[in-house]
This record gives C-alpha cells, sequence and structure tokens, in this order.
C-alpha cells in the first residue's frame, strides 16, 4: 500500500533545515527530482518530530524526519519554525542497495506545510 494518511496532531514538528528542492546524485552531479505523475519539482524540508506529552507523563524522545513537498512552500519556513505537514502520508519501502544489502523503511512525504503561530 502506498501513500498511507498518516495523523500527526499529537507531535509538535520543528524546521531543522529550511526547504529546499529535492535533489539526487546521478553519474556524480545533481539532479532535480520531480514528481513521476506530475512532473512538479518536489522539495525537502527536515523537521525534528516530538510526541507531545500527556499532563503528568515525561515527554518521549523525538526523531529527525525527511518530508517530501509535492509543492513549493514558500518563504516563512526558517529553521526552528514550528509547522504542520497538510495532507502528511507514509510510504513503505525496500530495495537491494549497490552492495546487496535490503534497505527498508518509510517515506514521509506531504502536500505541504502549514506555519504555527504558537
Amino acid at each position: 500500500m502506498q501513500q498511507i494518511p498518516v495523523n500527526l496532531n499529537g507531535y509538535k514538528l520543528i524546521v531543522v533545515e529550511a526547504p529546499a528542492m529535492k535533489t539526487r546524485q546521478v553519474d556524480g552531479r545533481d539532479e532535480l527530482v520531480t514528481d513521476r505523475r506530475t512532473g512538479a519539482t518536489l522539495f525537502e524540508v527536515s523537521l525534528f518530530a516530538r510526541q507531545r506529552p500527556e499532563p503528568g507523563q515525561k515527554a518521549a524522545k523525538g526523531e529527525e524526519i525527511k518530508v517530501t513537498l509535492a509543492t513549493d512552500p514558500g518563504e516563512g519556513f526558517e529553521e526552528d519554525t514550528r509547522v504542520e505537514l497538510v495532507g502528511a502520508t507514509v510510504s513503505p519501502y525496500s530495495f537491494k542497495n549497490d552492495k546487496g544489502e535490503t534497505v527498508s523503511g518509510i517515506a514521509f512525504r506531504a502536500l505541504g506545510l502549514k506555519p504555527l503561530d504558537y
């Protein structure tokens, strides 16, 4: 199953690296990554995700996640900005790398970012 909707409302999301156009290395050079269906340029943002604690509980450890964005989020998403993901999904992946090892995980994706004022 691809693009499984995910609810991150119980998490505090903070920008660690500002959004930028997504690139990949091809034959030693950077190449822009585009959406396979639409051809639109994709963007990527690094966020620190930490679950909000329940009253009386200690906050759990957080984790840095990279999120692919389907659109240019625009200005105003500098480091330490609190945000919300619009239309967040996860997709599982698994592939064999150049060493023959199986690499598996989940990839985060969203339609865009929304700044939070608190």
